[in-house]
């Protein structure tokens, strides 16, 4: 690649994070991933957080790593996992420690919350997704909890938005991120201020919301002194999902995705938002996406229950052997609601399933055969349930559906998918959120005419199969 322009997608998630170079060449897009690092929940007075000072020293060393192969990106874009924020005060340090979505401190906040504004009206102004984790239960926790926090914060910054700011020294908003905060009004495409000071949160902390391609700003001296070399800090699209969306090869309006992780995403692409009552009632969220567009979609609780059953089966079996042994458990029936609170942060995954088939009158799965196919038969169910409320809400028809992100790699998953749907299937790419990162940096350097090139770039340049 030498000659070539390349760029850098920063892509965290909440188990590793990844520093992937991106480049064009002879009309496809190449990425080649340059460094890995570990992320996890530590506990830190009770609750459980985020070490945010390992994640900026792992940002640091991946840029070291682009120094030491001599390959320095004409840009920089950091996307993460939504929801989650630090609160700085005025001299620009974070105010106690980082709480993670998965820690119980917002139990019962969805009460307060609804003393100030009913849960249709709220769902009416902003159309998010009711989970207990938002960041709008979260400030209602450190309000109730730690009031002194909120009085001395001078500016809230999502993770990914305060990683850029100890890079740059400029603290921006980001648009597809906020929203997920469920405190962005889906009309005006603003934080909704009204909302804000019904609930007493101090409005001065929200910062003006900026779209995917917004230059940050070039690293501050100190940092480009640190890293070897000097570039810019852009905006993709901050919100992992929102990169991920962008990556779908398709330009089709009859597809449904489904961004496969620790998180499954699953949903469509929208114009307008729907904030009716209907779409409450079936709990789907209008999350923004690239160039003010919205992703209609449904949180479902993904890979993280497998990731967790792996962890605790005695034997390391490749994914390959999970993939036969859950084949192996197909005659066991029992299946769970994967959804369910219980199994957002549990002690033991295996105990959790066990005690929800217990608790429902069911069978409970004994060996790991049968733990796994009732994870696995859950959550293709629950997909299945999903695309027939896609179709049901917008009184459409969609006939395939594109699984990109990691878990596109599952191939059982993948032919449940086909089964329990009936539609046709294609994943990848695996590394869609990256992907996605790149596009948006490329897009501000004008490499791609729009979204629809781009995506017709992704198409041809990366692997994406139809499951059989």
């Amino acid at each position: 690649m030498s000659g070539q322009t390349c760029y850098l997608a920063i892509d965290i998630g909440a188990s590793s994070g990844r520093h992937i170079l991106g480049w064009m060449d002879k009309g496809k897009m190449r990425i080649e991933e340059i460094y890995r690092f570990e992320n996890k929940l530590v506990k830190q007075n009770g609750h459980l957080c985020w070490d945010l000072d390992h994640l900026f020293h792992e940002v640091v060393a991946g840029l070291r790593k682009c120094k030491e192969l001599n390959r320095v990106p004409a840009s920089v874009g950091i996307d993460t996992w939504g929801v989650d924020f630090v609160l700085l005060d005025r001299n620009g340090n974070v105010i106690g420690n980082t709480v993670a979505y998965r820690d119980s401190r917002t139990k019962g906040m969805d009460a307060e919350v609804y003393k100030v504004i009913p849960e249709t009206k709220l769902y009416g102004r902003n159309g998010i997704q009711k989970q207990l984790f938002n960041s709008i239960y979260q400030l209602m926790a450190i309000k109730q909890e730690t009031p002194q926090a909120l009085e001395k914060a001078e500016r809230f910054l999502m993770i990914p938005e305060y990683l850029n700011y100890r890079l740059t020294g400029v603290a921006m908003n980001e648009y597809t991120n906020a929203t997920t905060s469920q405190l962005v009004n889906a009309q005006t495409q603003d934080w909704d201020y009204e909302l804000l000071e019904m609930l007493g949160l101090p409005t001065k902390i929200f910062g003006e919301l900026n779209m995917p391609k917004t230059l940050v700003g070039p690293l501050s001296s100190e940092m480009a002194e640190r890293v070897g070399f000097q570039t810019n800090v852009v905006l993709p699209a901050t919100h992992d999902t929102g990169s991920a969306v962008m990556a779908v090869p398709t330009n089709s309006d009859d597809s449904i995705y489904l961004s496969s992780g620790t998180w499954s995403l699953m949903g469509i692409e929208r114009l307008i938002p729907d904030c009716t009552e209907t779409s409450r009632q079936h709990n789907f969220t209008n999350e923004g996406g690239y160039h003010h567009r919205y992703r209609y979609l449904k949180n479902i609780m993904g890979m993280w229950m497998m990731q967790n059953l792996r962890r605790e089966f005695k034997h390391k079996y490749t994914f390959e052997e999970l993939y036969e042994l859950a084949h192996i458990g197909r005659y066991f029936t029992s299946t769970v609601n994967v959804n369910d609170e219980s199994f957002l942060a549990p002690e033991s995954m295996i105990r959790a399933v066990q005690a929800y088939c217990e608790k429902t009158g069911q069978e409970k799965p004994e060996t790991e055969c049968e733990l796994l196919y009732c994870i696995y038969k859950s959550l293709a169910n629950c997909y299945a349930e999903t695309v027939s409320e896609i179709q049901e809400v917008t009184g459409r028809v969609f006939d395939t559906i594109h699984v990109v992100g990691g878990g596109c790699q599952d191939k059982f998953l993948n032919h449940l998918l086909v089964e329990t749907t009936g539609k046709e299937v294609y994943a990848g790419p695996v590394e869609a959120t990256a992907i996605g990162n790149l596009m948006a940096q490329m897009l501000r350097d004008k490499v791609f005419k729009d979204l629809p090139a781009a995506r017709q770039v992704v198409a041809k340049s990366f692997d994406v199969k139809r499951v059989e």
